[in-house]
């Protein structure tokens, strides 16, 4: 019963943190929105990979309406959704995993403890624990948002009419686009929640880690979508030629 009261009054138990663990835990959060702000409303002159492929997903839905037959749009539709479908089964075997590592965060204590990383109580173990989960979380309900989306994309690309010049076959083609954007939208949330969970578990380490991981993954965040070779083909086409 004690157990029980102390793991449900655990989001009151912020206390348990010292000022590094609680500026460390503010960094991530605040880097953790900073970054999916920035990626998703990049500047004008400046779009990420995420806002150059909203483009080309409406192309792709343009040219699905004369496209005879659709079998190809349907595979990479079903592709996209068997990719958010492992993620999400991933992320709910890690999910499971650390449900069960809270239970018995006694022995994780005690192996931190002969390894010298330091004498923090349970209490602390559990908390970072939890906030590794509810990345993990989050990023399995994108995951899931994001497969059920895909699917209704495909629906509405069998709902759409095969006359290109049809007032209907546009309008369904615009919608299609915005339902892959949104399910696209999705996916990379559950992504970069994957990545900060990743990050998160430097904690285990100490608040100065979790701060050198955090900077890391923001830098990996930031080059993959403003900096790499693959936003240089998706900004300038002819670059692949």
């Amino acid at each position: 019963m004690e157990q029980a009261m102390v793991n449900i009054s655990l989001p009151f138990a912020l206390p348990a943190l010292s000022w590094a663990d609680g500026a460390a835990l503010s960094f991530l959060l605040l880097a953790w929105f900073a970054v999916g702000r920035l990626i998703e409303h990049p500047p004008k002159r400046n779009p990420s990979v995420s806002v150059l492929m909203q483009d080309y997903r409406r192309q792709w839905m343009r040219n699905v309406i004369t496209r005879e037959p659709r079998v190809f749009d349907s595979q990479i539709i079903s592709n996209l959704r068997q990719g958010t479908a492992f993620f999400a089964s991933t992320a709910m075997i890690a999910l499971g995993g650390g449900l069960a590592l809270i239970g018995n965060v006694d022995r994780l204590a005690g192996l931190a403890r002969e390894f010298s990383l330091g004498q923090d109580s349970n209490l602390l173990w559990e908390i970072k624990l939890i906030v590794v989960l509810a990345f993990v979380t989050n990023a399995f309900l994108k995951f899931v948002w994001s497969h059920r989306v895909f699917g209704y994309c495909a629906v509405m690309l069998g709902a759409m009419p095969n006359e290109g010049n049809s007032p209907l076959a546009q309008r369904r083609a615009a919608q299609a686009a915005t339902l892959n954007i949104s399910a696209a939208k999705a996916f990379n949330r559950g992504m970069r929640s994957v990545y900060f969970a990743l990050g998160t578990l430097a904690w285990l380490l100490g608040a100065v880690p979790l701060m050198l991981a955090t900077c890391f993954t923001i830098a990996v965040l930031l080059r993959r979508e403003f900096g790499s070779a693959t936003r240089k083909a998706l900004a300038d086409p002819e670059h692949l030629g």
